[in-house]
C-alpha cells in the first residue's frame, strides 16, 4: 500500500455526482465455505470465484471474500482519476486499481471506471 502526499490527490468536486462504492472486502479463511454461508442466507450472485477470492453482487454494492496473506480487508471506490493515486494494476476481474491508505491506515483500493 502506498502513501502518497495528501497535497498531491484529486479534491473532490462539491459539483459531480457522489462517487460510487464499487465493494466492501473482508477477510475469511475460506472463500467457498464464506460464499456458500452468504449465499445461504442472502440473496446474491457469484461475480467471480476462486479458491482465493471471490466477488458476491447484492442489489446495492458487491462484497469482496478475501484470503488475508493475499489481500488487506478495505474498500474498493471508483475514482474518475484513479490513476492520480498510483500505479494502476490490471486484476483478474478485468478491473484497473492501486491501494492507498487512508490517516487512520485502513487499506482503501481506488479503481478506474469500468471500460477505461
Amino acid at each position: 500500500m502506498t502513501a502518497p502526499a495528501p497535497d498531491s490527490l484529486p479534491v473532490a468536486d462539491p459539483q459531480a455526482a457522489l462517487d460510487e462504492i464499487h465493494h466492501v472486502a473482508i477477510a475469511v479463511k475460506n472463500v467457498a465455505e464464506a460464499v456458500e454461508w452468504y449465499r445461504r442466507h442472502f440473496r446474491c450472485e457469484i461475480g467471480y470465484q476462486d479458491e482465493t477470492w471471490a466477488l458476491l453482487e447484492f442489489g446495492n454494492t458487491r462484497l469482496a471474500l478475501v484470503i488475508p496473506d493475499q489481500h488487506p480487508p478495505h474498500i474498493g471506490f471508483i475514482h474518475p482519476q484513479a490513476e492520480a493515486f498510483g500505479t494502476l494494476k490490471p486484476h483478474r476481474d478485468g478491473t484497473r486499481s492501486c491501494y492507498v491508505a487512508d490517516p487512520a491506515g485502513n487499506a482503501v483500493e481506488v479503481l478506474a471506471p469500468i471500460g477505461t
